[in-house]
């Protein structure tokens, strides 16, 4: 099968985004990593744009801490799963929900108390300038001083999880540790097919001079999973998935230590970054 546009591959996956960041250690402690930042950054109140907001898991957490939420997402499919659980919340009065794309938001500016951009979606922007235009508008329509949450998908942890799962992507990792690119060209070289949408990888640097080209201040950068992204591997999840209430205790507090260890952050499968309009 031929590699997916972002939009197509989540329109055919879309419940499992509302299950991802609980069915497994790794989706647990992305999730539990970003809300102790939003936890730690958001206003006390406000309206919250949600760009990329997939199934609702964020904008649903944010209406149960009080917050009014505009989720934007290019995924019809996304969108109907998202107004779907918003609904089975009571939240219909406090989250709207609507087509859109983070490099065009179409809000006027200054608008939103904070603004989240969380899972990827500026990963699932191929074209480098276009990232900056992304960053942009998340710049642009969030008030001046207000925070900025922004995750991406890291382009070590890739590499890593190809080595511990011999994939066939070994043939041509070089040139994946190089650009960051799993786009049509870099699957068309591959004897199988597609593993994941088109996307760019991202290392810590990169990331961080990404934000700064598009305006924002960077206050801080976080590894979500760390050292623990290695569970996600399909030889290891098995153990991940027996892991004690003791021994999950001590991934979480290991997590917890090095979060923003810049080596730790640059290995991590997601990345994310508290930045300041």
């Amino acid at each position: 099968m031929p590699i997916s546009d972002p939009e197509s591959y989540y329109d055919e996956n879309d419940e499992s985004e509302w299950d991802r960041l609980t069915a497994t250690l790794h989706g647990q402690l992305e999730w539990s990593g970003t809300v102790a930042q939003l936890e730690a950054n958001l206003p006390d109140t406000g309206h919250i744009l949600d760009v990329g907001g997939g199934a609702g898991r964020y904008a649903v957490w944010l209406a149960e801490q009080g917050y009014d939420v505009t989720l934007v997402d290019p995924s019809k499919g996304q969108r109907a799963i998202a107004q779907e659980k918003i609904a089975e919340h009571g939240y219909e009065e406090r989250v709207a929900v609507e087509a859109g794309d983070v490099r065009d938001l179409g809000f006027d500016q200054d608008v939103f108390d904070a603004t989240l951009c969380l899972g990827g979606p500026l990963s699932h922007v191929l074209d480098a300038d276009e990232r900056v235009a992304a960053v942009r508008e998340l710049h642009r329509v969030t008030k001046a001083g207000s925070p900025v949450f922004a995750s991406v998908m890291g382009r070590l942890n890739w590499l890593m999880l190809s080595l511990v799962g011999r994939s066939e992507h070994l043939v041509h990792a070089d040139e994946l540790a190089e650009t960051g690119d799993y786009d049509r060209s870099f699957v068309a070289q591959l004897d199988h097919d597609a593993a994941f949408t088109e996307t760019h990888f991202f290392r810590a640097d990169e990331f961080k001079a990404l934000l700064e080209a598009g305006g924002v201040t960077v206050e801080t950068l976080v590894g979500l999973e760390g050292l623990a992204s290695v569970l996600a591997a399909p030889s290891l999840r098995e153990t991940a998935d027996e892991l004690s209430a003791h021994e999950l205790a001590g991934v979480q507090a290991l997590v917890d230590e090095l979060r923003t260890d810049r080596t730790v952050v640059d290995m991590s499968a997601h990345m994310l970054a508290v930045c300041r309009a």
